[in-house]
């Protein structure tokens, strides 16, 4: 079977610990990415994600105004709305057993790292990706080389 080393997304952008909600916040959207590693001195401590963004930002119904939520968002470091611990698999991990983690626990996103070190994501998108992969080329189930194209 083939391993999720193919698939997983290879452009990371990471935040530290310390940067703030609003930076992670301007980050994703200049990135177009909706999940962020969060790293301490280098070693990822946790993962921030789009939704817990949203889930963490106060409601329209706060009493608060515009600028006082920015403020309280540019002061709250990401550390306070982040998973301290985020699944993990490995570049070798079974494609199959990925995507299903990604269904079991219903997850968007797992990391893939190579012992400490951060190598990639696999997405819902990249099990597509997959998917989509396998079903034109099914000799990848078999690890095969797709054929040339004379």
């Amino acid at each position: 079977m083939p391993t999720v080393s193919r698939w997983i997304s290879t452009r990371l952008v990471v935040i530290d610990t310390n940067a703030s909600i609003m930076e992670a916040i301007h980050l994703m959207k200049e990135n177009n990415i909706r999940r962020l590693p969060v790293v301490s001195k280098g070693k990822v401590v946790g993962i921030l994600t789009e939704k817990m963004l949203k889930e963490f930002a106060p409601g329209k119904a706060t009493s608060l105004d515009t600028w006082e939520v920015h403020y309280l968002l540019a002061k709250t470091p990401v550390s306070e709305a982040m998973n301290p611990t985020p699944h993990r698999i490995t570049p070798d991990t079974d494609l199959a057993e990925a995507a299903q983690l990604l269904h079991d626990r219903k997850l968007n996103g797992v990391l893939v790292m190579k012992g400490e070190t951060l190598v990639g994501l696999f997405t819902t998108t990249d099990a597509l990706q997959a998917l989509t992969d396998i079903c034109r080329e099914p000799g990848l189930l078999c690890g095969q080389s797709p054929p040339s194209i004379p």
